[in-house]
């Protein structure tokens, strides 16, 4: 090469007109050496984890059934496999709901785009027809808006931290957060959750953090007068990062997701339970979610795991954790990467990054928050958003299933 580089400064004629021919050969070397499009799709894995969380919060795409249905086709043309819709947001389901009408007073959401439609049978019907799979998402958890009617007729159903407050601010919302530890708050979730598994074609459904409570809550009368009960007449400690005291509250959500479970799987064997949650650290010290532990007692078939990070260096060290790798070898594990925010851009570039560093770990797939985000809320071209999508999904990819097959990772 550099003798090259000499003859084409230093060199006579004929010197040059060698090396002009060297370069052009190299030239041609290289461009027929680059990988086709068929070669690039062949080096992609057969079975892949490709999502999206459809929500209600800064997007219209459920308010409306043909708007809907152009979404979800659009999933299809770009390759996706999987739609996770929510279904419990704002203190009201997204679906009619008899629980929900006997709980709140209200069987569904009230916003105008949900009403005289099922916008849950919508999406499992034009989906399943385009070849997706839906897991209906509980957004909310145990989280309610201060404001909600869910909060006003439940007051007793309320927890609180030990100054008796109970507002917990998410941005500028006001949320409250029911009492996983109680008994009829577990049952009416429980409820919800068997009222969809049992009356829809779904083919999972799915939780997140906010199936556990913030810890810095459980100081409510009732959670106390248990934990007392069971720890001869001690008071929880002031601190709510208390090792003990942590684990004692995660212990009982624990034991609830295996209520959950096993109420799942009595309604319907093939219903996958699908988690979301954040890293573990941050789940179990925030959120009271031991997903850890969830996950070896055999209580999640599907782990997305939200790396929602900026910094690669951080992202990749999320993906690395070994309590990860130890779950990709019993479950098909997928990462959830933020495609951006109603106020935060996301740029394509570091969308393409983190998915491709998923692939090279050899992750089941790859999850996007939000639909809208992915090219409508965006400061790049809606089809420059949609073509980088189908360069990374050029071809279509089987959804990675525990109960169909999926034998560890790959």
């Amino acid at each position: 090469m550099m003798s090259i580089v000499k003859w084409c400064v230093n060199g006579n004629g004929k010197q040059r007109y060698f090396a002009a021919l060297m370069v052009l050969s190299l030239a041609v070397t290289m461009f027929f050496s680059l990988p086709t499009t068929a070669q690039m799709a062949s080096r992609l894995p057969n079975s892949e984890l490709r999502g999206v969380w459809l929500t209600n919060i800064d997007s219209n795409v459920l308010f409306e059934k043909q708007r809907l249905n152009d979404a979800l086709q659009r999933l299809k043309e770009l390759n996706f496999n999987i739609v996770y819709p929510t279904v419990w947001n704002w203190g009201w389901t997204l679906y009619p709901s008899k629980v929900a009408q006997r709980v709140i007073g209200r069987n569904l959401d009230p916003e105008p785009g949900l009403q005289g439609r099922d916008m849950l049978k919508e999406v499992v019907e034009s989906g399943h027809a385009k070849g997706l799979k839906v897991i209906p998402w509980f957004e909310f958890g145990f989280m309610a808006p201060a404001d909600s009617q869910l909060a006003k007729r439940h007051p007793t159903w309320l927890t609180s931290r030990s100054d008796g407050t109970k507002i917990v601010k998410e941005g500028t919302h006001d949320r409250v957060w029911l009492n996983p530890f109680r008994p009829d708050v577990q049952q009416f979730m429980l409820d919800l959750i068997v009222e969809i598994v049992k009356n829809y074609d779904i083919d999972g459904i799915q939780f997140d953090d906010h199936f556990g409570l913030p810890s810095e809550l459980g100081y409510d009368s009732y959670t106390v007068a248990l934990y007392q009960k069971e720890n001869r007449g001690k008071l929880p400690p002031k601190n709510p990062q208390d090792p003990e005291w942590l684990r004692w509250r995660t212990n009982k959500i624990t034991n609830y997701m295996k209520r959950v479970f096993t109420a799942i799987k009595a309604a319907k064997k093939n219903c996958l339970v699908s988690v979301s949650p954040n890293p573990q650290r941050f789940s179990y010290d925030f959120f009271l979610a031991d997903w850890q532990r969830w996950e070896r007692m055999g209580l999640i078939e599907e782990l997305v795991l939200q790396i929602y990070r900026n910094d690669l260096k951080v992202f990749n060290s999320e993906l690395d954790r070994p309590e990860v790798k130890t779950a990709r070898s019993h479950i098909p594990v997928s990462v959830g990467i933020i495609s951006g925010l109603k106020n935060k851009y996301v740029p394509m570039q570091q969308i393409q990054t983190q998915v491709q560093n998923a692939r090279e770990r050899k992750f089941a797939g790859v999850s996007f928050f939000f639909y809208e985000t992915l090219w409508n809320m965006s400061n790049e071209p809606i089809q420059q958003r949609q073509a980088s999508l189908k360069s990374m999904f050029p071809t279509p990819a089987t959804y990675p299933n525990l109960l169909q097959g999926w034998k560890g990772s790959r």
